[in-house]
């Protein structure tokens, strides 16, 4: 496995799926700021529709619609369709996952807590979804909702610091100097 992170500006994504993982995906990509994501769904759950809103096509994607994804996700759909959808999808040169059939993805979401734009990740390479999930939890702790401000004022001192010329190294050793005098990872 090897972790990325995608500008979702700049990849599109296909979510196929109907219930309530199909929301909570759903949820995480709007979170991330989405904006070139469809949703297709032949039997959607009503609070999928309502979430999806314009997003929503009410079928499952043909191999037309699958070409014009760079990245599909198949959610809370039998293991047939699941599986069709996966192979038409990978024999068009799509990466594809479909959620916990770790044989059918091509790559794994890992866990997530998101403050903001600090985005701390953990994963088992699909071995264990629940030791992921705790971990998250215990990160969420650690982690708490104002890392987003925290991100903010050493975002703005970094741009402070390379507007006078400061290198890289001495932006890092700043860097640590501050996160040290705030006391936020003690």
């Amino acid at each position: 496995m090897f972790p990325i992170v995608l500008d979702l500006d700049n990849v599109s994504v296909a979510l196929v799926g109907t219930g309530k993982l199909t929301i909570k995906r759903l949820a995480q990509f709007d979170q991330a700021r989405a904006n070139r994501l469809t949703v297709f769904s032949d039997k959607p759950d009503p609070a999928l529709a309502a979430l999806a809103g314009e997003r929503l096509l009410r079928r499952l994607p043909t191999d037309e619609d699958l070409a014009a994804f760079q990245v599909i996700y198949v959610v809370d759909l039998d293991p047939t369709t699941a599986a069709d959808i996966a192979a038409r999808s990978r024999a068009l040169g799509r990466l594809v996952n479909v959620e916990d059939v770790k044989h059918l993805c091509d790559f794994h979401t890992p866990s997530q807590v998101r403050r903001g734009d600090l985005l701390l990740s953990i994963s088992t390479g699909g071995r264990s979804p629940g030791l992921a999930q705790r971990l998250r939890r215990y990160l969420e702790n650690l982690f708490q909702p104002d890392w987003e401000d925290h991100l903010d004022e050493l975002s703005r001192a970094r741009d402070a610091w390379r507007a006078e010329g400061a290198d890289m190294e001495t932006v890092v050793r700043r860097t640590e100097e501050l996160i040290e005098a705030r006391g936020w990872l003690r």
